[in-house]
């Protein structure tokens, strides 16, 4: 479904970066912004807003188990505000994300990037839900990495 302009309030296009409870350096902002706006694209979800929140493993499980009533450690959870549009809230605990590079022995930006990019497939329809669903999603996670200038080279 086509926009013809954003909600009310809403820069079309906007990319945001938040920390919650962490610090750490996010590396080139504008060129993941970039690249988070061309897999968008290329998967016909208009960007209306969205954000990346970064949190410490105990605020994303305080999330889990607020909104969505788990009480798990998780690496990302996905908040779409507008069905078929890149509109949504992606929280990303980096204390995951740190000790998922480290189990999968891949550069932190590497993991990072991926579970970025997986938060967004979720924004733009796609679900993990069965083994189909699991495998689709991490191609199409392969796929965007092996695209993203920042981690290209180490897929």
């Amino acid at each position: 479904m086509p926009f013809e302009t954003p909600p009310e309030g809403v820069e079309e296009g906007s990319v945001v970066f938040c920390w919650e409870d962490v610090q750490f350096d996010l590396p080139a902002e504008e060129l993941l912004k970039a690249w988070l706006l061309a897999v968008a694209a290329a998967e016909n979800a208009p960007v209306l807003e969205l954000t990346y929140i970064f949190t410490s493993d105990e605020y994303l499980r305080q999330v889990n188990v607020q909104y969505l009533q788990h009480d798990d450690y998780t690496d990302v959870i996905t908040f779409p505000y507008t069905p078929g549009a890149a509109h949504g809230d992606v929280f990303i605990s980096i204390e995951r994300v740190r000790d998922n590079a480290q189990q999968y022995g891949v550069p932190f930006e590497h993991e990072l990037c991926r579970v970025m990019v997986h938060g967004l497939l979720h924004l733009a329809g796609y679900t993990d839900e069965t083994e189909d669903e699991q495998a689709t999603m991490r191609q199409k996670e392969d796929e965007y990495l092996r695209q993203n200038p920042l981690i290209a080279s180490s897929v």
